[in-house]
């Protein structure tokens, strides 16, 4: 039998009181937006929220053989860059509609509310399920996790709410990424991107790492490249001294490495020359990157959230879909 989390450990593990836990829980104000947030990631991260029962090999359907109906929700985050017209996510977007007028099912798309209020006016029992598009808040998924529908979650993970997520192969794609720029002979690094912002930042952080461990490369991370926003990069590039210039800066994706990349312009560091720079996504033309299938990512979403509709009560997966290394103008040949 799994063990109850108290709301003792989770103060003690988020540095709060049982107070501050008791209302964060609860939904009540008197808690800082910023504390509630720690302390429901706090309380995910210890297993609070964990009451799915899981069932058996025996007990799976088959979609295909289960009459599946209804509306599908499809949520953006109310987050500059993230939403349908972004180069990034709109594929994606494409890729959930393209599936669901295959399966001749409804789509309703929503932005992220600043406030619950809006899931009161959901009828759970009209929607079958909701796809959630990139970053959401942990306080939105609590709330649609009281709805009691299936939950698929794109590119984003949360403690909090135990349902199935579809990503790319972040840690693979990098460590390939990363193998090929050892081979051309790059030996002095720098990861650029906040390792706290996305899970796939994190994961693609954490194969920049292994690589370097592997072929056993020096890193002395530049600590304002980690962690700062990315309308700033160019300036903090510019400032860097000479000798902290690396080989190649490794960004966790294409919008920051075109920072990067008119940062050292701007410095008069040729690139590649100089300077390697290198994204991931690929929505930037000439940049060395991982290319996603970003249609497929919405498409296979949609997959998953059919099959768990057939299977309420098996056990959550993680679905990984492999990403494609291009070498281009950004780094040396």
């Amino acid at each position: 039998m799994r063990e109850k989390v108290t709301i003792q450990q989770i103060a003690d593990f988020a540095g709060v009181s049982k107070f501050a836990v008791s209302r964060a829980l609860a939904g009540k104000s008197g808690v800082s937006e910023a504390t509630k947030d720690r302390i429901l990631k706090a309380a995910g991260q210890l297993g609070y929220f964990h009451t799915r029962t899981m069932g058996t090999a025996e007990e799976l359907q088959d979609p295909e053989a289960v009459k599946i109906s209804g509306t599908i929700v499809v949520l953006f985050p109310n987050i500059r860059y993230q939403n349908r017209d972004s180069i990034y996510w709109g594929p994606v977007f494409d890729g959930i509609s393209t599936r669901l007028n295959q399966k001749s099912m409804d789509i309703l798309t929503l932005t992220e509310p600043s406030s619950d209020r809006v899931f009161t006016l959901l009828n759970p029992d009209a929607i079958l399920g909701i796809v959630t598009v990139g970053t959401i808040s942990t306080q939105i998924l609590l709330e649609i996790k009281r709805l009691d529908i299936p939950v698929v979650m794109v590119d984003h993970y949360d403690p909090a709410i135990q349902c199935d997520t579809v990503f790319t192969d972040n840690f693979i794609s990098t460590k390939e990424l990363m193998t090929k720029l050892v081979s051309r002979g790059y030996k002095k690094f720098q990861f650029v991107g906040d390792i706290g912002y996305a899970q796939s930042f994190y994961e693609r952080w954490i194969a920049f790492k292994s690589i370097l461990e592997q072929y056993q490369l020096n890193y002395e991370p530049i600590q304002s490249l980690t962690g700062e926003d990315e309308g700033s990069l160019s300036s903090i590039i510019q400032s860097l001294d000479d000798s902290e210039l690396p080989d190649v800066f490794v960004c966790a994706n294409d919008f920051i490495a075109d920072n990067v990349k008119a940062g050292l312009l701007a410095k008069g560091v040729s690139v590649p020359e100089r300077c390697g720079v290198t994204g991931f996504d690929n929505t930037s033309p000439g940049m060395t990157t991982v290319n996603v299938n970003k249609e497929l990512l919405g498409m296979r979403a949609v997959d998953k959230l059919l099959w768990r509709c057939a299977n309420r009560s098996s056990n959550v997966e993680r679905l990984l879909i492999q990403g494609d290394v291009l070498m281009r103008d950004s780094t040396m040949n």
